[in-house]
């Protein structure tokens, strides 16, 4: 299998080669050149499969020649032994609410999923063997945790985790900043998400830099996060077995709904893919006006979602845009020059074909919380409350499941605002918590993170 660019058709990299950049040459997200789809008897044969084997069949076809089939069943097995639940992840009926809990991994959240691969994956693929890779990673609360998780106190890794200082949640800070060995280094950056991950795609787009500090990267922008996040749609489908189903995502940077979109297209008969965002709803407005114009991000009580720069909607770009990487680029181009693009009519109707879109306010995000306590003593995150609230606006569509993408014990401030009472922490959990954080606060700048890593490593 070999992937190209969304900003250049010409590029031919290997699977191993994406991996460890993360992001294309020239700032471009990477594709693979194919994606298989399967026919029904194909569907068919995997809806028999358990979790670990599902995921084996499908991650095989994006990384084919690179890994032996049965050695990546056993790198996933192994990946997801410290999982709660047996077969990954679960799904549970809330009253109406058809939920897939995601967040039975070692930090509470969905990211857990990939991450857990990803970081077997450096080892099996040997990617620090003769040299030591340098991970730079922004997040807007649990891809940091996650990561760290996954990557700490391997040999000849280190973790620099970028996130925006007291805009995440008290929780999620905690588990980033307690859990990590001596490989693992927090910074929090003096501003939001999108400048968190403005400053690693610079880093990343400089070569010199990128290839002096052997710089690595595990944001969604890396295909191989999209990979893994694509098993549960399938996994979720079969489970019903049902013919018309959608999904309701709680939506930030489009890497989680952009797998649904990808297990679309390998055949999987799902109907609207549905975009639940907050006040920061650039997805919303280009989903349903063609204008995909970034504000000032707004601070929210979902925070993981507190993004305006959707980073894998460019990958969604180059197949609504008829698979051109020109055009790609041109309206990249305009989003650098003019702080906006504008899709047309044809565009926005190619992308309503799957999507839908709509904003969940946080005054409704706690109403929900408050409702499905009350009626059926259950409680979610408010992440996940933004995708129910999302299901209920497009009722008409029929069987919906909602991704559960966080513990609402990573909120507890919020969870407790909104049905008034406090949450026990998970086992695993509460034994990191009361240690010490270590963190440090640098400034809205890639030349003072750049500093800040080679501090570090030299």
């Amino acid at each position: 299998m070999n992937y190209f660019s969304t900003r250049d058709k010409s590029l031919k990299f290997s699977f191993k080669d994406i991996f460890l950049r993360g992001l294309a040459p020239g700032g471009g997200l990477f594709l693979p050149t194919e994606i298989k789809k399967f026919n029904q008897k194909e569907l068919n044969y995997l809806s028999q499969l358990n979790y670990n084997e599902l995921a084996t069949e499908i991650i095989f076809n994006f990384c084919s020649g690179e890994i032996k089939k049965e050695e990546l069943n056993s790198l996933i097995q192994k990946s997801y032994s410290s999982f709660k639940d047996k077969e990954v992840v679960n799904l549970k009926k809330i009253g109406e609410i058809d939920l897939l809990e995601l967040y039975h991994g070692p930090t509470l959240a969905f990211k857990d999923i990939a991450m857990q691969v990803i970081g077997n994956m450096y080892d099996y693929l040997e990617v620090a063997k003769d040299k030591t890779v340098n991970v730079v990673v922004a997040t807007s609360g649990d891809t940091g945790s996650a990561a760290i998780a996954a990557l700490s106190n391997r040999k000849n890794i280190n973790l620099f985790v970028l996130h925006p200082h007291n805009k995440i949640s008290n929780i999620q800070r905690k588990i980033m900043t307690t859990i990590g060995g001596a490989n693992i280094y927090n910074i929090a950056i003096e501003g939001s998400f999108d400048d968190c991950q403005k400053i690693v795609k610079e880093l990343f787009n400089e070569d010199n830099f990128r290839s002096k500090i052997n710089m690595s990267g595990v944001n969604s922008i890396n295909w191989a996060r999209i990979v893994c996040q694509i098993v549960y749609y399938f996994y979720s489908f079969f489970k019903l077995k049902k013919n018309k189903i959608s999904f309701s995502v709680p939506t930030g940077n489009f890497g989680d709904i952009y797998a649904g979109y990808v297990a679309k297209k390998m055949g999987l008969p799902i109907n609207k893919l549905i975009v639940a965002t907050n006040k920061n709803d650039i997805l919303q407005r280009v989903i349903n006006t063609g204008e995909y114009k970034p504000d000032t991000v707004k601070s929210t009580i979902t925070p993981s979602m507190d993004i305006q720069v959707a980073s894998n909607f460019e990958r969604l770009l180059y197949y609504i845009l008829d698979e051109s990487d020109s055009k790609v680029g041109l309206l990249m181009n305009d989003l650098s020059s003019k702080s906006l693009f504008n899709l047309e009519k044809k565009e926005i109707d190619k992308i309503k074909k799957d999507f839908e879109a709509v904003k969940v306010t946080d005054e409704d995000t706690l109403s929900i919380i408050d409702e499905i306590y009350k009626e059926h003593k259950f409680i979610i995150d408010p992440h996940t409350a933004t995708g129910v609230g999302a299901a209920k606006s497009f009722k008409s569509l029929g069987d919906i499941v909602v991704l559960g993408t966080a513990h609402p014990y990573k909120f507890n401030d919020t969870i407790k605002k909104a049905i008034g009472k406090n949450l026990d922490s998970p086992k695993h959990i509460k034994l990191n918590i009361d240690k010490k954080e270590i963190f440090d606060v640098i400034g809205n700048s890639n030349s003072e993170v750049k500093s800040y890593i080679l501090g570090k490593i030299q």
